[in-house]
């Protein structure tokens, strides 16, 4: 996916999208289209350029569907990596990899063949107007009337064994708890509810969630009681769901930027306590939450007070923030200079 950041001066704003070609001729929307999905990357490249776009981002990266062979033709001054993969694109062509404090620290930035931008608070953007339906009664999700109950609707290829271990342990541990989890296929929950069973657990004990529309799938977050995110590919959209939804998160902070998402995501909401620092400890403030009501209730009162008004869901502040790092890259690239990282807040401490 790409774009083109509107920058003064410029009469047409246009952008490429996911291999389709979008056309935003100066308003506040897009109001034109372009299905290029069956062009060449030379086509789409030319297209590009006689467009002159001045900053092309990939949304994709490494993913299902990308098209990374377009901008390794060089055809916009400024090209950036963000959103959709979380890493590096080990390519001289991408000129910036957008991210935060959390996902890439200063001492990782070395494995990246791009320049960090680095923006306030979240590197990821969310929009505060998803509708939430109404939960579903828990009989009609099928999960039991009583007992707690963990979630994780993180794709089933996240799940580890090691964090799949622990899973089971917290369902040894809590009588009566149910761990919720997508159901992906039908041969991955096959496969898991064997799992479980070696583990010596019930694989009852297991209940899947189908694939439904969003404002279903957010309200049904609503009848969890802890998100438990997955290591060490972690949640990422999955994550901001949950917390959208006002169901707290409980991750722990990894070594590389796929594995630490969540503390982003929880940093940029204000429930630093949520984030942890190794699997021992992430099992034993899981435990903690679930044996102890009072303690977890008072952290969805406070996610609840902080949704309205924290950086993670001011989509306003990120946008603003987001259009700054593009000026700057452009700026950049007027006076002749190489792309650098650079920082859009002075460095503060990072989670946990």
């Amino acid at each position: 996916m790409f774009g083109q950041h509107r920058i003064p001066g410029r009469e047409d704003q246009e952008m490429v999208s996911e291999g389709n070609l979008c056309a935003l001729w100066g308003g506040n929307k897009f109001d034109g289209f372009l299905d290029m999905r069956a062009e060449s990357d030379a086509h789409i490249a030319a297209k590009l350029r006689a467009m002159e776009i001045d900053i092309a981002i990939d949304l994709k990266g490494y993913t299902g569907g990308a098209r990374p062979g377009i901008l390794a033709l060089r055809p916009a001054p400024v090209q950036i990596h963000y959103l959709g993969y979380p890493g590096s694109m080990g390519t001289d062509h991408i000129d910036y990899l957008i991210a935060d404090r959390i996902v890439v620290p200063d001492e990782e930035r070395r494995f990246y063949a791009e320049q960090i931008a680095y923006l306030p608070d979240s590197y990821q953007c969310n929009d505060i107007v998803r509708p939430i339906s109404e939960p579903p009664t828990r009989a009609a999700a099928g999960l039991p009337e009583t007992g707690f109950v963990f979630c994780c609707f993180n794709n089933n290829f996240k799940i580890a064994p090691e964090i799949f271990a622990v899973w089971m342990r917290l369902l040894r541990e809590i009588p009566e708890s149910v761990l919720w989890l997508l159901e992906d296929n039908a041969e991955a929950k096959r496969n898991l509810s064997r799992a479980a069973e070696a583990h010596g657990i019930a694989s009852s004990r297991l209940v899947f969630a189908p694939r439904v529309g969003g404002p279903e799938h957010l309200a049904r977050h609503r009848l969890a009681d802890l998100f438990l995110d997955t290591e060490p590919y972690g949640a990422h959209t999955t994550a901001s769901d949950a917390l959208w939804a006002g169901l707290p998160v409980l991750t722990a902070l990894g070594p590389t930027f796929a594995s630490r998402v969540g503390a982003s995501l929880l940093d940029a909401v204000g429930l630093p306590e949520l984030i942890v620092d190794s699997l021992a400890a992430y099992e034993a403030s899981a435990l903690r939450l679930a044996r102890h009501p009072d303690a977890l209730a008072a952290i969805r009162t406070k996610l609840a007070a902080n949704r309205d008004s924290c950086p993670l869901f001011d989509t306003v502040r990120f946008t603003r923030n987001l259009e700054s790092a593009y000026v700057m890259m452009w700026q950049r690239w007027q006076r002749g200079e190489p792309p650098g990282s650079f920082s859009l807040e002075p460095r503060r401490p990072i989670a946990p």
